[in-house]
């Protein structure tokens, strides 16, 4: 440990680790966690803090997410992503990618420049990267999403209008449907530059998702979500991703885009090992219930189920940690829901080396649960916010 490090020490917690839940200790220099353990002495420059009662996941990391407390990503100036930030922070969000609904090219650009401009700041949950959602999918699975905005692939010249951010270490992430004209090409050719693919809004054959798949696709978006449903005689994208163990899938779990029933039973044949939680939400999460302009339309959100116009589910407005709570609710173990909350997420951005569990030499990215599930804390990069 250097001796000039700047030094935190989280006492009395009940840890979430990898394999199991323990009660411990951490010491965390700067940003990272470099001593997991009991005993641990501090000197009297140390910051303790007491976690007694609590239990420490690690930071939640959300790869799918539109919006919150009434800033949309697709139109939010660098201050709207920041109070977005903050708000993902206040409920156990460390990372997280704005995610974008296909749109004009101006459309994109102007997003991407506020991303860049609040990507480097440090007042809540980091900007990792960002989340295109189309347009390159299936207008038959559209599901709130505009069509007079997607597309088919004729070749690179073609990815010219999606801007990618300027951070390189920024992650970018894509939803494609492979059966589009091109499609396949298209997989290969955002693979090869170091694009996560994940397949979605989508009514392909088995035999077009091997091609995707094989092609550098092996990840699924809101998996049973704007995808052709499963049927006896043509399992298509549902019944392919449950087969394929060398696929990933990610779930809205708000008990609405899945009923809880079918939450446990894609935990079942999937296993935690293999399944992201996503939120989805749009602006109007953290705002109630009400109507609000969204995307060019109205989006009422009654009970806390979303509709656009059409009376199409229209994103969540749910939080991670009110995913992490449905999982919990349905007697998943803690460290499953940590995999699938944190370490699952991280892996599909090739950050799990850095974060996405508690364990030594990671950053130290971590949420407070306290006895009623509720945030005490949230800690990003070893600095506590919103501290109970």
């Amino acid at each position: 440990m250097n001796p000039n490090s700047s030094t935190t020490h989280l006492r009395n917690a009940r840890l979430v680790l990898p394999d199991r839940v323990v009660a411990a200790s951490l010491v965390i220099a700067d940003d990272r966690i470099v001593r997991i353990g009991d005993g641990l002495s501090a000197s009297p420059s140390d910051k303790e803090i007491d976690a007694r009662g609590l239990t420490i996941f690690p930071g939640f990391i959300d790869v799918h997410i539109h919006g919150a407390v009434g800033v949309d990503t697709m139109a939010a100036s660098a201050d709207g992503l920041k109070a977005v930030s903050t708000y993902l922070a206040s409920r156990g969000v460390t990372g997280w990618l704005p995610t974008f609904v296909p749109a004009a090219a101006a459309n994109y650009a102007t997003a991407v420049d506020a991303i860049n401009a609040a990507a480097t700041e440090k007042t809540g949950a980091q900007i990792l990267g960002v989340h295109y959602e189309g347009p390159f999918v299936n207008s038959s699975q559209c599901g709130a999403l505009h069509t007079e905005y997607f597309r088919s692939f004729e070749g690179p010249n073609d990815l010219a209008d999606l801007p990618q951010l300027r951070h390189p270490k920024a992650k970018h992430m894509i939803t494609v449907a492979p059966e589009i004209e091109g499609g396949i090409d298209l997989i290969r050719e955002l693979t090869r530059r170091g694009w996560i693919v994940s397949l979605g809004h989508t009514r392909a054959s088995a035999a077009v998702l091997d091609e995707a798949c094989a092609a550098g696709a092996s990840h699924m978006t809101h998996f049973m979500n704007a995808m052709a449903p499963l049927h006896h005689r043509a399992p298509g994208p549902v019944g392919w991703g449950l087969l394929r163990d060398d696929v990933t899938c990610d779930l809205i779990a708000d008990g609405i885009h899945l009923e809880p029933q079918t939450l446990r039973l894609l935990l079942k044949l999937k296993t935690a090992a293999r399944l992201s939680l996503i939120s989805d939400a749009v602006a109007a999460a953290g705002k109630g219930d009400g109507s609000y302009e969204i995307w060019g339309e109205t989006i009422t959100v009654t009970n806390g189920r979303t509709a656009n116009a059409r009376g199409s589910i229209a994103g969540s407005v749910i939080s991670m940690l009110d995913a992490v709570r449905m999982m919990l609710s349905l007697g998943t173990s803690e460290t499953e829901v940590a995999r699938m909350a944190s370490t699952n997420p991280a892996t599909l951005l090739g950050m799990a080396e850095e974060r996405g569990s508690i364990a030594e030499g990671k950053r130290a990215d971590l949420v407070a649960l306290d006895a009623n599930q509720e945030v005490a804390f949230t800690m990003i990069g070893g600095q506590a916010k919103d501290e109970g």
